[in-house]
């Protein structure tokens, strides 16, 4: 959807320039689908300084009268097998649990909440009451990407997210350095304990922080680790460098301003009867432990359903520099 661009809206206040240049993208240490470590070049961008906040998606909404994709009917064709009772408005809600769970079913913390959404982001009953500064959360791709073009900007690729993210510091594993601090002098918001169940709030912080809350990075951006996870433009591809990759991927030179433009790799193969096209999500959120998912870090990435909010996905936008 197109709309009129305000007076306002392309304004670079609380945006930082980014000059281009190359960096060793990915980690060879971490996730198998980080692997592997490729030189690429980005050119120069402003990238928000902060998330977009509640009351950044307010004004958009007043705006222009948006309805996000969590407070609309879902499609029963999109969701084969699924209870009709859960084929309405709502959104994926974290639900921390008492003790320890087996890990590999997320349906142990998360639970779709009919009526949640980023005005009422743990369900009906819930608000934003003193989260005006907070990022907003419940945002499907389509959501960041109306509120983007509203302002006048792009949603980052994610070479372009990540060179941001690495704040000018080559390889280091995270946005401060190489050490992992978070449980003695947190330098972000994620999760300190045993996930699902034990949060030590060493960071002070159970859920979402207001933007800006801990230090910022290299280049002056803030939560580029933490808080919540990122949209980015590009669609997912488990191995960036297989020989198939390229056919999903932009004409230009692999290694500059490098994206992939298809959707064809994304869709998840162990879902095979859910056709829905997956993008890259970056920089992991305040629900990130290390006993279950170490993805505060730059070279981390995950795939997320673009039709898919939850209460720890937000977004940042960029306007790139035309040479």
């Amino acid at each position: 959807m197109e709309y009129p661009k305000q007076a306002i809206a392309i304004s670079l206040e609380n945006m930082v320039l980014i000059s281009g240049g190359q960096f060793l993208m990915g980690s060879d240490q971490f996730y198998p689908e980080e692997k592997p470590v490729r030189k690429v070049t980005v050119d120069s961008f402003y990238i928000d300084k902060y998330e977009v906040t509640n009351e950044d998606y307010q004004k958009f909404v007043k705006d222009t009268g948006y309805i996000t994709v969590a407070e609309r009917p879902l499609n029963p064709a999109d969701y084969p097998g699924a209870k009709p009772e859960l084929l309405v408005p709502g959104s994926l809600v974290f639900q921390k649990v008492k003790g320890p769970v087996q890990l590999n079913n997320y349906f142990n913390w998360w639970a779709w909440v009919p009526g949640a959404n980023w005005k009422q982001p743990k369900g009906p009953g819930s608000n934003l009451e003193g989260k005006g500064k907070h990022p907003v959360v419940h945002i499907a791709y389509e959501d960041a990407e109306s509120y983007a073009n509203w302002c006048g900007k792009e949603l980052p690729t994610e070479a372009e997210w990540e060179f941001a993210a690495r704040g000018g510091m080559e390889s280091k594993n995270f946005t401060w350095g190489d050490e992992d601090v978070q449980f003695r002098n947190p330098m972000a918001n994620t999760w300190q304990g045993e996930f699902p169940w034990q949060n030590l709030l060493i960071d002070q912080y159970e859920g979402t922080s207001p933007v800006g809350s801990f230090a910022p990075n290299g280049y002056d951006l803030y939560d580029m680790a933490g808080n919540v996870w990122e949209w980015t433009s590009d669609w997912y591809l488990r191995n960036l460098v297989e020989p198939e990759a390229h056919k999903h991927k932009s004409c230009c030179t692999p290694a500059v301003n490098p994206r992939v433009t298809s959707p064809e790799g994304s869709y998840d193969q162990c879902q095979p009867d859910v056709h829905i096209p997956r993008k890259v999500i970056k920089g992991g959120s305040h629900l990130c432990a290390p006993n279950y998912c170490l993805r505060y870090r730059p070279a981390a990435r995950q795939p997320q359903m673009i039709d898919t909010g939850m209460n720890h996905l937000g977004f940042r936008c960029l306007i790139r520099v035309k040479e």
